[in-house]
C-alpha cells in the first residue's frame, strides 16, 4: 500500500480512547458509543483541569520536536482531518502532530508522528512523570493503525514530564523512552480485540459483574448505573485487601459481614468486619496511650498546594507540590481557640511569604496536629529546602507536628465510616453536625484547582471572582483545622 494514499474513510466506531475504555469494560465502551451525549461523560471541574492540563502538556511537547503541521481540524470531522493528515505526509513535513489515521474500524489521533528519513516514529505524549502499564495498549492500538495504513515505524516513544527537570532551565522538560519491544508485544492482541469490540457494539448492552475493573486503571464514569443496586458494605469496601475482594465475591461472598473468621485480614479490616457483625462502633482500648498528652499551647495545621505540571518557580520540578496556602487554629491554655490564615497573592513565587508566616504563626507552639501529617510534612520540607535560611525554624516546626490518622485508623471504626479514614469521611460520623457542606469549596481537589486559576491563570478570572475565590479558598481551609480541632476533641471523650 502506498503509504501516502490514506485508506477510503468509512465510519470508525473505536477511537483509541474508546478502544480503551472497551479493553477496561465492555458496558462502558457500549455506554460510550450508544450514549455519547450521556451526562456521565460530561467532565466536571477536575477532570476538565486534567484534560486541560494535559492538553498544555501536549502543545509544549511539540516545541521539543519543531518544524511540524499541526492537524487543526475540529476532532470530530474526521474526513477532513484524515485529508489534512495526507497532504502534510505528502508535502514531506519534518513532524505531524495530531496525525490522523482510521484503519479497521478505528480512528486514532498520534500526539506527534516523526518522520526519519522514509520511516516514521511514533511518539505518544504523557503529562505524567513515568511510563504506566495503562500507557502501553493506547500506543500499541496505535501502531497497529499506522502499520495497517502502510506507514513503516520501526520506534514508538512515549515523551513525559522528567521530574529531574528544575526551573527556570526547562530544555530537559520531557524524557523519551522507548517502548517498541512492549508495544509491538501487544500487537497480535489487537486485531481480534478490536473485532470483538465492533461485534459487541452492535449487540444489546452486555452483563459484566462489577469489581476491581470498575476502577482500575481508570474510575468508570459510569459506574454509578453499575453499583446503584451493590449491597451497603460490599466487600470491596474491606480495608486494603486490594484484589483479595475480587476473590471473595467470586467464592460467593457479597457483603463483608458474610465473610468467616477463618478468612483472615490486616488489623484494620478485622475491626472493620467486626464491627459491622456487631453492629455498633468499636473504639479499642489503646487510643489514649497512642495519644499521649497534648498539652497547650496546641496547634492544629492545614496546607493547600498547587501542583503545576510545567513548572513556573525557581528550582522546582514538574509536580512539585507547592505550599500556597495555609490554616492554623491554636488552643491556649486557657482554652481560648484563635485562628491564623495566610493565602499567597499573585503569580510570584510564595514560598518565602509562605514560611515567614508559617514560623510566625506557630511561635512557641506545643504539638502541632495534622491529618495525614506526612502532606504536612513533605510541605514544610520544601519550604525548608526552598529557603535555607529559614530552615531550621521550619524543622523545629516539622519536629512538633502529630498525625491524628492513626488515632482513628488504628483504633477506631465505626460502620458508617464505609472502610476509608479520609476527614471528611470521618468527621460527619465522630462530630455529627460539622461537615463541608454548607461551603462553596468543599474538596481539596478542587481546592487545588481554584488555587491553579487563581494564582497561575489570573487573567482568566475577573477582579469580584478572585475576591469570591479568596473568600471561598479561606473559609475552606479554616475548616481543615477546625475539623480537627473538634475530632481531637471527640476522640479524647472516646478515649476517656
Amino acid at each position: 500500500m502506498d503509504r501516502t494514499d490514506p485508506s477510503p474513510p468509512r465510519v470508525s466506531r473505536l477511537s483509541k480512547s474508546r478502544f480503551i475504555a472497551g479493553l477496561q469494560c465492555y458496558r462502558q465502551l457500549w455506554w460510550r458509543v450508544h450514549e455519547p451525549d450521556a451526562s456521565e461523560l460530561v467532565p466536571d471541574e477536575t477532570q476538565q483541569a486534567i484534560f486541560d492540563q494535559g492538553s498544555r502538556v501536549g502543545a509544549v511537547a511539540r516545541s521539543y520536536v519543531p518544524g511540524g503541521t499541526l492537524i487543526d481540524a475540529p476532532y470530530y470531522e474526521h474526513a477532513r482531518r484524515l485529508e489534512q493528515t495526507h497532504q502534510a505526509l505528502r508535502a514531506g513535513a519534518p513532524a505531524i502532530y495530531e496525525a490522523a489515521f482510521e484503519a479497521d474500524g478505528v480512528f486514532i489521533a498520534v500526539d506527534i508522528l516523526e518522520r526519519r528519513g522514509d520511516v516514521f516514529h511514533l511518539i505518544e505524549v504523557k503529562s505524567s512523570t513515568k511510563v504506566k502499564d495503562e500507557h502501553l495498549p493506547d500506543i500499541a492500538v496505535q501502531l497497529h493503525v499506522l502499520r495497517r495504513s502502510g506507514l513503516e515505524i520501526p520506534r514508538v516513544e512515549v515523551m513525559h514530564l522528567n521530574r529531574a527537570c528544575r526551573y527556570p532551565r526547562l530544555d530537559n522538560l520531557f524524557t523519551r523512552t522507548d517502548v517498541t519491544r512492549d508495544a509491538e508485544a501487544l500487537l497480535e492482541q489487537i486485531p481480534p480485540e478490536i473485532e470483538s469490540q465492533i461485534h459487541m457494539l452492535d449487540g444489546a448492552l452486555p452483563v459484566v459483574a462489577i469489581g476491581r475493573h470498575c476502577d482500575v486503571p481508570y474510575t468508570c464514569p459510569f459506574k454509578g448505573r453499575c453499583w446503584v443496586n451493590a449491597p451497603q458494605h460490599h466487600v470491596r469496601e474491606l480495608y486494603r485487601v486490594g484484589l483479595g475482594a475480587t476473590e471473595l465475591v467470586q467464592a460467593g461472598f457479597i457483603t463483608i459481614d458474610q465473610i468467616p473468621e477463618s478468612i483472615r485480614f490486616n488489623a484494620i479490616a478485622e475491626r472493620q468486619r467486626r464491627a459491622l457483625r456487631e453492629g455498633r462502633r468499636i473504639v479499642e482500648r489503646g487510643l489514649r496511650k497512642a495519644m499521649g498528652s497534648l498539652g497547650p499551647p496546641l496547634l492544629h495545621l492545614d496546607f493547600e498546594t498547587v501542583m503545576p505540571a510545567i513548572p513556573v518557580w525557581d528550582r522546582c520540578r514538574p509536580y512539585d507540590a507547592i505550599p500556597v496556602q495555609f490554616s492554623v487554629h491554636r488552643i491556649e491554655s486557657d482554652g481560648s481557640l484563635h485562628h491564623v490564615a495566610w493565602l499567597a497573592e499573585g503569580g510570584a513565587d510564595p514560598r518565602q511569604a509562605c514560611a515567614q508566616q508559617l514560623i510566625a504563626a506557630c511561635t512557641g507552639a506545643g504539638p502541632i496536629v495534622a491529618y495525614n501529617a506526612p502532606f504536612e510534612r513533605e510541605c514544610i520540607r520544601a519550604l525548608a529546602d526552598a529557603i535555607p535560611e529559614r530552615a531550621r525554624d521550619l524543622r523545629q516546626i516539622e519536629k512538633r507536628l502529630v498525625d491524628a490518622l492513626p488515632w482513628v485508623r488504628d483504633y477506631v471504626y465505626d460502620p458508617a465510616f464505609h472502610g476509608g479514614f479520609g476527614l471528611k469521611q470521618v468527621l460527619p460520623v465522630l462530630v455529627p453536625g460539622l461537615d463541608y457542606s454548607d461551603l462553596e469549596i468543599s474538596d481539596g481537589e478542587t481546592a487545588s484547582l481554584e488555587l491553579h486559576r487563581l494564582l497561575l491563570e489570573p487573567e482568566s478570572i475577573s477582579a469580584e471572582e478572585r475576591s469570591r475565590l479568596r473568600r471561598a479558598l479561606l473559609a475552606y481551609c479554616e475548616r481543615d483545622t477546625l475539623a480537627t480541632v473538634r475530632l481531637v476533641e471527640r476522640l479524647r471523650e472516646l478515649a476517656g
